[in-house]
C-alpha cells in the first residue's frame, strides 16, 4: 500500500521523469519513485501549496521540519503511519542512503521560505542540497544491488552531482516566470523576484553554457550504471538535453513569461534512442 501511495507522485508531477523511471527494473522504478514522492512533498510544503492554505513562514518551517523529523523516523525505526514515508524509509534503508544528504535536501527547502535572492555562494549550496544529493541518492539506489569499484564510483558519484545540477538550473530557466511572479524568488543571476522582467540575452547564455558543461560531465559517467539504470538516466538526460535546447531558441523575455516544454512525441523518440544508445554506452564516452 506504501509503495502505492508514493508510486502515482511522479506521474503527476513529471512526465518526463515518468517516462525515464518506466525503463527501469521494476524494483529500482519502485525506490525511485518513493524517493521522488519524499522530495516532492517536501518541494510542495514550501512551494506555495501550505501558503495557500493560509500558514505563515513560521509555521511553514515547522511543517517542514516535522516532515524532515518524521522522514527520519520511518528510516530508523522501519515505520510512518504517513504512506509515502514509510514508503521512502524502506528504500533508503535498503539502499543504504546517506542521512547527510536528506539533512542537506532539507536545509536547501528551509532556504527557499526566507530566502527570496541568490548570491554566487548560496546559490551553489542551494543546487547541491536541492539537486545534487538527489542524483547521489539515485545513485545509491541503483548501485544496491549492483555495487562499483571504488573508481567507478567515484567517477559516478562525479556525474550524478552534474546532473543533478543540471536539471536544476533546467527548471529554473522552464520556471523562470512562476518563481519570480508567483513565488517571488530569483535563482538566476540577472532574475527577478519582481514582476519586472530583468533576465537578459547574455545571463541566458551564460546559464546554458554552465548546463552545457555539467551535461557533458554527467553523459560521460552514464557508462558505469548497470544497463536498466543506464537506459532510465539517459532518457532523462536526453529529454532535459532537448529541453535546454529548446531554451537556448527561446528569447530571453519570452522565459520570463512562457514555460517551455518537448512534446510527447518527441520525449517517446527520445526514449527508443536512448534504450538503443544505452546498450553501447561505455563509461566515460562524450556525447556527440
Amino acid at each position: 500500500m506504501s509503495r502505492k501511495s508514493a508510486r502515482p507522485v511522479i506521474g503527476e508531477y513529471s512526465t518526463s521523469f515518468s517516462l525515464a523511471t518506466r525503463l527501469l527494473d521494476k524494483r529500482t522504478r519502485s525506490d525511485i519513485a518513493n524517493l521522488y514522492a519524499m522530495v516532492r512533498i517536501a518541494d510542495e510544503i514550501v512551494d506555495g501549496t501550505a501558503a495557500a492554505a493560509g500558514l505563515d513562514n513560521n509555521a511553514i518551517l515547522d511543517c517542514l521540519n516535522t516532515f524532515e523529523h518524521d522522514t527520519f523516523t520511518a528510516i530508523n525505526t522501519g515505520f510512518s503511519p504517513n504512506p509515502v514515508l514509510h514508503a521512502f524509509g524502506t528504500t533508503a534503508r535498503r539502499c543504504n542512503i546517506d542521512p547527510a544528504h536528506i539533512t542537506a535536501f532539507f536545509t536547501s527547502m528551509r532556504r527557499d521560505v526566507h530566502e527570496t535572492t541568490h548570491t554566487k555562494d548560496t546559490l551553489e549550496e542551494y543546487i547541491y542540497g536541492s539537486a545534487e544529493v538527489i542524483g547521489l541518492m539515485c545513485l545509491a539506489i541503483f548501485t544496491a544491488n549492483n555495487p562499483l569499484d571504488p573508481a567507478a564510483h567515484a567517477r559516478a558519484t562525479t556525474g550524478a552531482k552534474h546532473l543533478g545540477a543540471a536539471f536544476q538550473k533546467i527548471n529554473f530557466l522552464r520556471d523562470l516566470a512562476e518563481d519570480s511572479q508567483e513565488l517571488g524568488r530569483a535563482y538566476l543571476p540577472g532574475a527577478s523576484n519582481t514582476t519586472e522582467h530583468t533576465f537578459s540575452e547574455t545571463n541566458k547564455r551564460d546559464i546554458i553554457a554552465d548546463i552545457d558543461h555539467d551535461l557533458n560531465e554527467a553523459y560521460a559517467t552514464i557508462g558505469y550504471l548497470p544497463y536498466p539504470c543506464r537506459v532510465g538516466v539517459l532518457t532523462a538526460y536526453k529529454l532535459f538535453e532537448a529541453l535546454t535546447r529548446a531554451i537556448d531558441n527561446t528569447p530571453a523575455a519570452t522565459l520570463a513569461h512562457t514555460r517551455i516544454s518537448v512534446s510527447n512525441l518527441h520525449k517517446t523518440t527520445l526514449a527508443a534512442q536512448a534504450a538503443i544508445e544505452a546498450r553501447r554506452l561505455t563509461p566515460e564516452k562524450r556525447p556527440h
